[in-house]
């Protein structure tokens, strides 16, 4: 037995009508009809007499309806309490190089958000969740990230990453891109991995470097030195783009960087599962068809 199913009950049993009951709770009518016939063995009795024409409450339907009704009311103040211990606790955050821009305005009234400001890599801002360093974390994760550390992750945002080169202004063809791979596999553990495989699975060359040139100054020397496009990582870049060089979409097929909030799997406090279903209520992203996505990549196929 489960609230939903008594709020099924609570809901068919005002309207005296599953079709009015299945709209007013937004679910399908034979949906409806097979949780109240659930519930019904679930207590032993049924709930309602019905046929084509009409529906009413049983002797039985009308001494539990109230009881229900207390029932859901008790759940809806647990509910409300929970929320008011999720304001007051603050939840910890740490990100790599985006977040929401509302982020705050999501979590308003629900969470006491503090954001770290200590800037980390994917793969570290992963490990401080899993060590309890801090709450969560908005970084990139692989599937298998997620199991290794005892870890959850949902879908929170997407960068389309495109090619930088000097001159044209074409979309580019992503076997004839080249990717950067910096030896400092530290701090570029995640973009390594992810342009490598990449890589592998489109044609793209790779290019190996050791002066942190993914970004800055440095990434457009790269590509004015390799006189080809060069897929730009979703870090985010205070550095202008210098005159000359242009941004160009990667086609055949297009990259894409998927960002996870990532939390614990065993988060059972309320603060920290308050914030985390307030940051993702509304998150609607639509895949293109000619989308890639690394093939460990926990949003594939979404």
């Amino acid at each position: 037995m489960e609230l939903r199913q008594l709020r099924y009950f609570v809901a068919v049993a005002e309207e005296l009508n599953f079709g009015r009951a299945a709209a007013r709770l937004h679910i399908a009518g034979p949906s409806l009809s097979q949780q109240i016939k659930s519930l019904e063995r679930d207590l032993g009795v049924r709930l309602f007499e019905r046929d084509r024409r009409t529906v009413r409450l049983t002797a039985f339907g009308e001494t539990l309806l109230p009881q229900t009704r207390a029932l859901l009311e008790q759940a809806d103040a647990l509910r409300r309490t929970a929320r008011g211990f999720a304001v007051t606790e603050p939840v910890r955050l740490g990100y790599v190089s985006w977040h929401p821009a509302d982020l705050a305005e999501r979590v308003s009234g629900v969470a006491q958000l503090l954001v770290d400001a200590w800037v980390m890599p994917s793969h570290t801002q992963a490990a401080r969740v899993a060590d309890g360093s801090i709450d969560l974390g908005i970084c990139w994760v692989r599937s298998t990230d997620l199991a290794e550390q005892g870890l959850s992750g949902a879908l929170l945002g997407v960068d389309r990453l495109f090619a930088v080169s000097v001159g044209g202004n074409a979309p580019v063809r992503a076997r004839d891109t080249t990717v950067l791979v910096d030896a400092d596999t530290e701090a570029w553990a995640s973009w390594n991995i992810y342009a490598l495989e990449f890589a592998r699975a489109t044609g793209a060359t790779v290019e190996r470097i050791d002066d942190h040139g993914i970004t800055g100054p440095a990434f457009y020397e790269h590509v004015r030195r390799l006189g080809r496009p060069v897929v730009s990582s979703p870090k985010r870049d205070a550095t202008p783009v210098p005159r000359g060089f242009v941004r160009r979409p990667v086609v055949d097929p297009m990259p894409l960087w998927t960002w996870a909030l990532v939390s614990r799997r065993d988060e059972e406090r309320p603060a920290v599962l308050a914030a985390i279903e307030a940051l993702t209520r509304d998150v609607k992203v639509e895949f293109d068809p000619d989308a890639w996505l690394p093939a460990d990549d926990p949003f594939r196929g979404a």
